[in-house]
């Protein structure tokens, strides 16, 4: 049953369902690693990540119909796409020692106008006038949960050196997606997010190879070990099979337009973990985000392209 629901959706909706769960994996990497980030460096977390996460998917896609030799017929594509994605995560742990959860997520949301501006610089990507008002208006709802409906809070963000690091790292996700599109030749999304695996885990191996040798393994708190399973498994080798299949289905803007619920998701999550649910007037927030969402799961076959 299941199967045939699956063969009567087309490639796009297939595109925007797995952007969905996208976001709200993504999201439970937060609630992790803001317990774990304190007790590690961010190279030292994200290495073994990729690494397990490349191994995952690359016994994945042996076991379905293999990796083909023309998969490596150019790997400077991996070292490309895998160097974005690793200078992200890197960036946002680092980011995360000087800045504010709060004023981090303020700038995560920028990362969609960034994916549309550099969709339409790779890949002539138009952003549609409908896009361009669901992407206002995903970012409206997505700045009202974050702040909580506090103004005052909003009105009174400064950017700092931990903002301003992050930002690099936001650019680099909004530039890894319109990459994905313009670089893959025909690959599966599990054989691509396989080498683009390697390739992030072979670089951010060699540049945190110092904090690598400097951690102690043994002394970790489990809290470490359970966001490294759980951004490997999930947050990362999961999401990205669901993030290279969108890109290849999706604009950019759209892709990343997802990107906006997760504060949403970050509000479940902690919801789930045993915090108290937000004031009705903070959810006004959420209702952004699902007309946003709703507006772009409009047909916009002019941006297709």
């Amino acid at each position: 049953m299941a199967s045939d629901v699956s063969a009567g959706m087309t490639p796009a909706l297939k595109g925007h369902l797995a952007m969905l769960c996208f976001s709200g994996l993504v999201a439970g990497s937060f609630a992790l690693g803001s317990m774990a980030a304190q007790h590690i460096a961010p190279a030292a977390l994200n290495a073994p990540r990729f690494l397990l996460a490349a191994v995952i998917l690359g016994t994945g896609a042996m076991l379905g119909r293999g990796i083909p030799r023309t998969t490596w017929s150019a790997p400077w594509r991996y070292l490309l796409l895998g160097g974005a994605m690793g200078l992200y995560f890197v960036m946002m742990f680092e980011g995360l020692k000087t800045a504010a959860p709060v004023s981090a997520a303020a700038v995560f949301t920028l990362t969609p106008i960034m994916a549309g501006i550099a969709g339409y610089l790779l890949l002539r990507q138009i952003t549609t006038p409908r896009m361009a008002v669901a992407l206002g208006v995903g970012a409206m709802g997505a700045l009202w949960v974050i702040f909580r409906a506090d103004v005052s809070a909003l009105m009174a963000f400064e950017v700092g050196r931990g903002e301003a690091i992050y930002f690099f790292g936001c650019a680099a996700h909004a530039i890894y997606t319109p990459l994905v599109r313009r670089l893959n030749r025909g690959e599966r999304p599990v054989v691509f997010s396989f080498g683009t695996m390697l390739g992030a885990a072979l670089l951010v191996t060699a540049a945190g190879w110092g904090d690598l040798r400097a951690t102690d393994w043994s002394s970790l708190p489990a809290i470490v070990w359970i966001t490294i399973v759980y951004t490997a498994v999930f947050a990362t080798a999961i999401t990205f099979v669901c993030l290279q299949y969108a890109s290849l289905n999706l604009p950019s803007a759209k892709v990343m337009a997802y990107t906006y619920l997760t504060p949403t998701w970050v509000t479940l999550w902690q919801t789930a973990l045993g915090h108290p649910l937000p004031q009705p007037v903070v959810l006004m927030g959420v209702g952004l985000t699902v007309v946003a969402l709703v507006l772009l799961l409009k047909d916009e076959s002019a941006a297709i392209t």
